[in-house]
C-alpha cells in the first residue's frame, strides 16, 4: 500500500525521544499509517496495541507503572533495548498519558500513537507532556496525493511538491491533463478509501458510512440525543454557508438555540476537524479571535453529501484545504465591501474563481497593495492565459 506523504515526514523523528502523536478525523488512514510506521522500525523490540479492544487497554490500566514496563519487556523479550510502543486510538484510555510521560521519563520508551482529533488530544494531553510529544496533523489526502494513488505522478513529484514551484504559471498540456481527474475530487474528495473506490455510487456510500462513525463514535462525547439533532441541524445549516461569514446570531435564531451553544458546537466541530474556521486577516496585532470566522468542511466529499452546494463553494471548499497544507491561513474583509478569499501567512494572498479574468487580477492588486502585501495571485478552475493565474490542481 503506498504511502502517505506525512510518512515521510514522520519518519525522521522516529528516533527522538519524544512520543509521536498523528491525529485527525477519522478514517482518513491515521491507523494505516501507524502500521507503515511500525513496518518500518528496524527494532525487534516494538509491539503494537489497538485501544479500541478492550483487552489491549487492561496492561495500561494498572496503577503501577514500574510493572507496565516489565510486562511491556517480557512481551517484547527485551532486555535493557529501547522499546518502541505503537498505540491506536488513545482517545480510548484517557489515563494512557500519564503512563507514557512515565515511561518517557524513566526509561527512554518510545511511543508513536494515534487519536481522532485535537477536542479529544486537547484534554488528553496535560501540561506535563509539554515538551515530550511532536504532533502530527493528518488531513484528508491532498489532490496531489489523489493523483499519486492513481499513478498520475510519481513519489519524487509529490514529494518535491513546493509551494515556489506550484505558484510558476502552467502549461495547457499540463492544465489538461489533470482537470477532469480535478473534477472528481472536488465532487468526492480526499478520504482514501473513496479516493482509490472506482465506482461512483460505491463512493457515495463509503461518504455516508464515513458521515454515520462521525455520528456513531465522536459524538459519544456529547450529553442527550437532543444535543445529537441540534448538531446535525447545525451542519446542515453550514453546509449551504461554505465560504461566508458566521452570522452567530442568526444562525442560534434559525436553530432555536442559544450562541453559547452554538460557539461550543463550533469548537467541537472544528476540534474534531471536521470543519476549520477561517479567521479575519489583521496586520501586526494578531486579532484572529475577533469578527466572524468563514466556515469550511475538510473534505469536498462530505460537503458535496449534505448539499446543495454550488460549483463554485466546492471549489473554493478544496482550495482553501489545499493551501492549509502550506501554512495559517486568514481572509480579508472591509465593511462586507471588499474582500480577499485567502491569505497565506499573511504574505500571498489569493483570490478563487471558476473563470479568472484580468479585471479580478486588477481588482486584488489595489487591496494587496493597500495592505502591503507583494505577493498575489487568481486561482482559477478554467483555463485563461494571463499573468497571475494559478490551477487548483498544481496546488
Amino acid at each position: 500500500m503506498k504511502k502517505r506523504k506525512l510518512f515521510y515526514k514522520v519518519e525522521k523523528y522516529l528516533d527522538h525521544k519524544n512520543a509521536i502523536v498523528v491525529t485527525g478525523i477519522r478514517q482518513v488512514g491515521k491507523t494505516t499509517l501507524l502500521k507503515q510506521l511500525f513496518d518500518h522500525v528496524k527494532s525487534d523490540y516494538k509491539v503494537w496495541f489497538d485501544l479500541d479492544n478492550p483487552l489491549d487497554q487492561l496492561l495500561f490500566e494498572n496503577t503501577d507503572y514500574h510493572a507496565i514496563y516489565r510486562e511491556l519487556v517480557t512481551i517484547v523479550k527485551s532486555g535493557e533495548e529501547r522499546l518502541f510502543i505503537f498505540l491506536d486510538e488513545i482517545q480510548n484510555l484517557p489515563a494512557i498519558t500519564r503512563v507514557m510521560k512515565f515511561l518517557i521519563d524513566h526509561y527512554q520508551v518510545k511511543f508513536v500513537v494515534t487519536g481522532s482529533s485535537s477536542f479529544y488530544l486537547r484534554n488528553l494531553f496535560p501540561e506535563s507532556l509539554s515538551g515530550r510529544k511532536f504532533l502530527f496533523y493528518l488531513p484528508p489526502l491532498s489532490f496531489q496525493e489523489a493523483l499519486y494513488f492513481h499513478n498520475k505522478v510519481d513519489l519524487d513529484q509529490l514529494l518535491s511538491n513546493e509551494l515556489n514551484d506550484v505558484l510558476k504559471q502552467q502549461s495547457l498540456y499540463h492544465y489538461k491533463k489533470q482537470s477532469e481527474e480535478y473534477l472528481r475530487y472536488l465532487q468526492f474528495g480526499g478520504f482514501p478509501e473513496v479516493v482509490t473506490t472506482v465506482d461512483d455510487d460505491l463512493k457515495k456510500m463509503v461518504l455516508k458510512n464515513i458521515f454515520s462513525s462521525f455520528f456513531e463514535k465522536d459524538l459519544r462525547l456529547l450529553s442527550d440525543f437532543r444535543e445529537i439533532r441540534e448538531l446535525r441541524d447545525l451542519i446542515r445549516l453550514l453546509a449551504p454557508r461554505v465560504g461566508s461569514m458566521l452570522d452567530i446570531t442568526r444562525i442560534a435564531s434559525e436553530l432555536s438555540v442559544d450562541r453559547k451553544k452554538i460557539y461550543a458546537f463550533l469548537d467541537f466541530l472544528q476540534g474534531t476537524y471536521f470543519i476549520h474556521l477561517l479567521p479575519k486577516y489583521a496586520k501586526g496585532i494578531d486579532r484572529s479571535v475577533a469578527g466572524g470566522k468563514k466556515v469550511y468542511f475538510s473534505d469536498n466529499g462530505i460537503l458535496n453529501l449534505l448539499g446543495p452546494i454550488t460549483e463554485s463553494q466546492l471549489l473554493e471548499n478544496a482550495v482553501i484545504n489545499q493551501l492549509a497544507i502550506y501554512g495559517e491561513l486568514s481572509f480579508y474583509n472591509y465593511r462586507n465591501t471588499s474582500e480577499i478569499d485567502c491569505i497565506l501567512d499573511k504574505k500571498i494572498a489569493f483570490e478563487i474563481k471558476q473563470t479568472g479574468t484580468e479585471h479580478d487580477y486588477k481588482k486584488l492588486s489595489k487591496l494587496t497593495d493597500k495592505l502591503g502585501i507583494r505577493k498575489k495571485y487568481i486561482i482559477s478552475q478554467n483555463f485563461r492565459d494571463m499573468y497571475g493565474i494559478v490551477y487548483p490542481q498544481f496546488l
